[in-house]
C-alpha cells in the first residue's frame, strides 16, 4: 500500500461495544459513581488502536438505528430470541458518541438499516473513489463484502492479535471461491445470534461442503435431485425458509446515504471537548496516551518556608471545586530543633498520618528517603533521611517513641508497607491503625483503592502523580532521591495531607454500612499480623529445589518423547496451535473442534479434561502442561526471589484486591501453588524450617465452606452430617444415589464431592458433565436429586439471590458486603453471572474473615505470652508456622482453639493440625 493511498475505516459501533462489554463481564470496570465503563473503554481503546497503528486518512463510525429495520418486515422473528441489551450498554452509548463528537468522528445512522448495511454502501461508493476501505468488526458476517479494496479488521481483544481479512483469507477461512458464496454458506448454515433459521439439519461443516461443491442456494436447488434422505427432504421442506435466510444475511449495499470524503476525513480531537468526558469516566490514563499529559488541577507557585531557614518555590496544587483560596504549607524540616520541634508536636495528637518515601516499590530492596507527617488539613512535613542506613536510622528513631505509642492513631494509604519499611529502620509501629486503603476496599470492594482514586472521589482533588517526579516508568526513570528535596517536600507532604483529609469521609461510610466493626477487631489489628509474617518470610531448602527441578525437566523430556510418539509426529508439544492441529486436523479427536476468531483450536484445559477418556495423548498433555507451569512457575523461579539479605522468601500479602475478602499474594504468589497433583504436593517439601531448634506446623479449617453452607441454609441433612462427624461426601452420596452409607462406591463419593463444591459456585448441569465427564442428562439428575434431598440449600440459594435483588449486595455473616448491580438485568448472561456471585459470596467470603479472626487472634496469644514461635504462611483455608521444639505443644493448643473458636455456628468448626520438617509432612 502506497503512502498516498487513502484508507477508510469503517466502524461497527454495536459490534465494538458488545465484545467489549462481555470482556470485562466477570470483572467490570465501574467508576467511583457507580457507572460501568467496560464498553466505553473497551470501544475507546480499540478507536485508539485504528488510529495510533493504523493512520486512517478517514474513519466514520456506523450505529444501529432504534427501532426496526427491513429484515424485520420481511421476518417478524428477526433477533427475536435475542437477550435484552444490558443497561450499562445502554448507559454507555451516549458517552461515547460524546467520545466521537471530541474525536470529530462522524456518526453514521440510517432509519430502517443496520450498521452493516451502512458500512457495505459506504465501503462499495469509497472503493469507486479510489478507497481502500478496512471494515472494523468481530462480526463474521461482513466476509461477504470483503474484496481487493475492501479488508474485513478485527481489533484485538484478549490474547487475540489484529486480523486483517482479505479475498484470499476469506476464501481459506469459509472453503468457498469467493467471498461473495460468504452469503449462501450462511443462508444454509443460519445464525442462531440472529435468528436466521437455515434449513434444518445443515451446519457449518455441512454448508461448506454443499457450497463448496454447488457454489449457490440456487444452484443446489437445480441439482436437488443429486441429494438423498433426510438432507434433501429438508432441503425442499424448507426451501422458502433459505431463501428467506438468505435474503436476510445478504448485506445491503443500496443505503441511501452518501459517502462524503470531506466529513470523513481524519481530523484532530478537540481535547477540551474530551476532557470533561474523560473526567467523568475517570480515563486517567487513556487520557494521557491522548492528551501526552495528566488530567490535573491548576498549578501555581506558592512560596513555603523551611525549617533549616532556606526557602524555595514549590508548585502547590490547588483544586477551585473544593480547596480554594486554602494556603497549603508544605514545610521541610531538616534542623535538630524542627526535629525536635515536631515530634514534640506528634506527641500530644490523638492521630496523625504518617508516609515513607522510598527509592523503590519492593520493601526488602529499597532505601527509605524520608518521612512526611501530617496532622492538620492543609499541612504537613517531610523529613528527608540520609541515603547512609547507619544515619538514617538516627533520624527515624526520633520518631520512635511517637510512632510507638499505643493511645495515638496512625493513618495511611497503605500502612503495611509503610511498617515494614520502618522496621527495617529500626522502629516497630504500634496500633491503633487507620488505613485509607483497607477502608475503602470495605466500603467499595469492586474499586480501585489508590490515593488519587480516593481523593479525586472524597474530596474532588488530583494529587501530583508520581510520574511528575521521577519521570513515567522505563530506562530514563529516576529515583526518589535524584529529585531535589524541596520538591520532594511538596510530593511527600501532599500524600499526607490527603491521605489524612481522607480518614473522616471513609470512617463515616464504615459507620454507615455497619462496617466499623469488620474494620477495628479484624481488618487493622490483621494488618500487623501480615507484616510481621511477610517481615519473618519462610525457608526455603534450595538443594531440594534443584534436585526437584531435575526431576521435573526429566518427568518433561519423558512426556514429550511420549506424546510425540502418541501422535505419531514431530511437533511443539508447547505451542497450543500445533497441539490443536495435531489434536483434530490429525488424530481427528474430537469432530466438533471448532477454531477461534484467531484461526486455531483452542486447547485449554476445561476442553481437554473433556477428552481425557479419548486418548491417553490428552492425559499426558495435560501433565506436560501442569509440571511445566510448576517448573517455570515456582521451581526455577523462587530461589531467585530469596532475598541476599535475610536468606529468606518473603512474599507480600494483600488485604484489599479480592472483592470476597480473601487474601491473596504477590512477589511470588504462593496462593496458587498446584497443590493437587502428586508433583504440586512435593513442591511443599521445600518449604522448611531453618535448623533442628524448629518445626513447621500446619493447621488447615477441613471443610469450612461446605460447613457454612450447612449453616447458612440450616438443611437438616448437611447440619446431621456435620455434627454427627459423617464424611460429608460419602453421606451426600448416600442421599443422592439413594444408597445405605456402607454401599457408597469412590465413583459415587467422587461425584457427590464434585456436586458439594460446584453447587456452592452455581455449578450448572452442562459444567458438571464436563468435569466428571458424564452426560448431561446424568449430570442434570445429580443435582435434581441434590436439590430434592437438601432441599434447605435450593432455599438458602433463593434468599441470597432474592436479598441481592431487593439491595443490591449480599453480607458476609460479619457485615461484608459484595455488590452485584447486575444482579437484575435483563440479559441472562450478565445476570446469571450476579446469580453465581450473590450465592457464592456470603459463604468465600465469611470463611476469608474467619481465617482472619482466627489470625489475629492466636497473633495476641503468641505475643501475651512473648512465644518465639511465628506464623509465616496464609494459603486459603490453612495457616502455617515456624514453632520453636519447646513450644510446639503449646502453639497446637493456641492454634487449635482460636482457629476453631473464631466464630460459632450450628455446626463445628473444625482444625486438622500437622507437624514436620517442611510443608509437606506437616500436612
Amino acid at each position: 500500500m502506497s503512502e498516498n493511498t487513502k484508507k477508510l475505516f469503517l466502524l461497527d459501533a454495536y459490534a465494538l461495544i458488545f465484545r467489549a462489554y462481555y470482556a470485562f463481564i466477570r470483572n467490570p470496570r465501574i467508576n467511583s459513581k457507580g457507572l460501568n465503563t467496560s464498553a466505553i473503554f473497551g470501544f475507546t481503546n480499540s478507536l485508539l488502536d485504528v488510529l495510533n497503528k493504523e493512520n486512517p486518512t478517514h474513519i466514520a463510525v456506523a450505529f444501529d438505528p432504534s427501532g426496526p429495520t427491513f429484515r424485520n418486515e420481511l421476518y417478524k422473528e428477526y433477533k427475536a430470541n435475542r437477550e435484552a441489551t444490558p443497561e450499562d450498554i445502554k448507559k454507555a452509548v451516549p458517552y461515547i458518541k460524546q467520545i466521537l463528537e471530541a474525536f470529530n468522528i462522524p456518526v453514521v445512522e440510517v432509519e430502517g438499516f443496520e450498521a452493516d448495511d451502512v458500512v457495505g454502501t459506504l465501503s462499495r461508493k469509497a472503493s469507486e473513489e479510489g478507497f481502500k476501505t478496512f471494515m472494523v468488526t468481530p462480526d463474521k458476517d461482513y466476509a461477504q463484502l470483503v474484496t481487493e479494496d475492501t479488508l474485513m479488521y478485527k481489533p484485538k481483544t484478549g490474547g487475540n492479535q489484529i486480523e486483517k481479512m482479505g479475498v484470499e483469507e476469506v476464501k481459506k477461512k469459509f472453503a468457498v471461491d469467493s467471498p461473495e458464496q460468504v452469503i449462501d454458506l450462511l443462508a444454509l448454515w443460519g445464525d442462531s445470534a440472529d435468528n436466521i433459521p437455515g434449513c434444518p439439519g445443515i451446519g457449518e461443516k455441512r454448508a461448506k461442503d454443499i457450497i463448496g461443491r454447488y457454489g449457490s442456494v440456487e444452484n443446489v436447488y437445480e441439482h436437488i435431485d443429486e441429494f438423498s434422505g433426510k438432507q434433501k427432504e429438508n432441503l425442499i421442506r424448507f426451501k422458502e425458509q433459505v431463501e428467506l435466510s438468505k435474503r436476510l444475511v445478504t448485506i445491503r449495499t443500496d443505503v441511501p446515504v452518501q459517502f462524503d470524503e470531506k466529513l470523513f476525513s481524519k481530523g484532530d480531537p478537540d481535547l477540551e471537548k474530551l476532557q470533561p468526558v474523560f473526567e467523568e469516566l475517570e480515563f486517567k490514563t487513556l487520557w494521557e496516551k491522548i492528551a501526552g499529559k495528566t488530567i490535573k488541577n491548576a498549578v501555581q507557585p506558592t512560596l513555603f518556608e523551611s525549617d533549616n531557614e532556606t526557602s524555595a518555590h514549590i508548585p502547590s496544587r490547588t483544586n477551585n471545586a473544593t480547596i480554594k483560596d486554602i494556603r497549603h504549607q508544605y514545610y521541610l524540616v531538616e534542623s535538630q530543633q524542627a526535629l525536635d520541634s515536631l515530634a514534640a508536636d506528634l506527641s500530644v495528637q490523638k492521630e496523625f498520618c504518617i508516609d515513607t518515601e522510598t527509592s523503590a516499590l519492593d520493601v526488602w530492596n529499597n532505601e527509605l528517603v524520608g518521612l512526611s507527617f501530617s496532622f492538620k488539613k492543609g499541612e504537613a512535613y517531610y523529613v528527608p533521611v540520609p541515603k547512609k542506613q547507619e544515619e538514617a536510622q538516627k533520624i527515624v528513631g526520633r520518631f520512635s517513641r511517637v510512632l510507638k505509642d499505643k493511645r495515638i492513631l496512625k493513618i495511611g494509604q497503605n500502612l503495611k508497607y509503610d511498617y515494614l519499611m520502618l522496621k527495617r529502620y529500626g522502629v516497630e509501629m504500634q496500633g491503633p491503625f487507620f488505613d485509607t486503603m483497607v477502608a475503602h476496599h470495605l466500603v467499595q470492594p469492586g474499586l480501585k483503592h489508590n490515593m488519587d482514586f480516593l481523593a479525586e472521589t472524597y474530596l474532588n482533588y488530583t494529587p501530583v502523580s508520581i510520574e511528575e517526579l521521577i519521570g513515567a516508568k522505563g530506562k530514563n526513570q529516576k529515583s526518589m532521591q535524584e529529585v531535589d528535596k524541596h520538591v520532594v517536600a511538596e510530593y511527600a507532604g501532599e500524600d499526607a495531607d490527603i491521605t489524612l483529609q481522607l480518614k473522616d469521609p471513609l470512617l463515616k461510610e464504615l459507620e454507615k454500612y455497619n462496617l466499623a466493626s469488620l474494620f477495628w477487631d479484624v481488618e487493622m489489628p490483621l494488618l500487623k499480623v501480615l507484616a510481621e509474617m511477610e517481615y519473618a518470610g519462610v525457608c526455603l531448602d534450595i538443594e531440594a529445589l534443584k534436585s526437584f527441578a531435575q526431576k521435573l525437566q526429566s518427568r518433561i523430556d519423558k512426556l514429550e518423547l511420549e506424546i510425540k510418539e502418541e501422535a505419531g509426529s514431530d511437533f511443539n508439544v508447547s505451542s497450543p496451535k500445533q497441539v490443536g492441529e495435531v489434536l483434530f486436523d490429525k488424530m481427528k479427536l474430537d469432530p466438533k473442534a471448532k477454531k477461534t476468531k484467531s484461526g486455531q483450536y483452542s486447547t485449554n484445559e476445561e476442553i481437554l479434561q473433556r477428552l481425557k477418556e479419548r486418548h491417553p495423548i490428552i492425559e499426558h498433555i495435560l501433565e506436560y502442561r501442569g509440571i511445566k507451569k510448576l517448573l517455570n512457575t515456582y521451581v526455577e523461579a523462587l530461589p531467585k526471589l530469596i532475598n541476599k539479605e535475610t536468606g529468606r522468601l518473603h512474599t507480600s500479602f494483600n488485604q484489599a484486591v479480592v472483592v470476597t475478602g480473601r487474601l491473596s499474594s504477590s512477589n511470588p504468589n504462593l496462593q496458587n501453588i498446584p497443590i493437587r497433583e502428586e508433583e504440586g504436593r512435593e513442591m511443599r517439601r521445600v518449604f522448611v524450617v531453618p535448623d533442628d531448634d524448629h518445626l513447621f506446623l500446619s493447621a488447615d479449617y477441613s471443610q469450612v465452606e461446605l460447613r457454612l453452607m450447612a449453616h447458612l441454609s440450616g438443611d437438616a441433612h448437611l447440619l446431621d452430617a456435620f455434627i454427627n462427624g459423617k464424611d460429608i461426601h460419602t453421606a451426600t452420596a448416600a442421599r443422592i444415589f439413594k444408597v445405605n452409607l456402607e454401599e457408597v462406591t469412590s465413583d459415587m463419593r467422587r461425584k457427590a464431592k464434585t456436586a458439594n463444591f460446584g453447587i456452592i459456585y452455581g455449578i450448572s448441569a452442562f459444567g458438571l458433565s464436563e468435569r466428571l465427564n458424564i452426560s448431561r442428562k446424568e449430570a442434570k439428575e445429580i443435582i435434581d436429586e441434590y436439590f430434592e434431598n437438601f432441599p434447605g440449600v435450593k432455599d438458602y440459594m433463593n434468599r441470597a439471590i432474592e436479598q441481592a435483588r431487593q439491595l443490591g449486595y449480599v453480607e458476609t455473616l460479619f457485615g461484608r458486603r459484595r455488590y452485584l448491580p447486575d444482579i437484575n438485568s435483563r440479559n441472562s448472561v450478565v445476570r446469571g453471572v450476579a446469580e453465581r456471585n450473590a450465592v457464592n459470596a456470603p459463604i468465600q467470603g465469611t470463611a476469608a474473615d474467619i481465617i482472619k479472626k482466627a489470625m489475629v487472634a492466636v497473633a495476641k496469644v503468641f505475643e501475651s505470652e512473648n512465644l518465639k514461635s511465628r506464623m509465616v504462611l496464609q494459603v486459603h483455608d490453612e495457616l502455617n508456622f515456624e514453632v520453636e521444639k519447646t513450644e510446639v505443644d503449646r502453639v497446637k493448643e493456641i492454634v487449635k482453639k482460636e482457629m476453631e473458636s473464631a466464630v460459632s455456628l450450628k455446626v463445628p468448626l473444625e482444625v486438622e493440625i500437622g507437624i514436620g520438617q517442611n510443608w509437606l509432612e506437616a500436612h
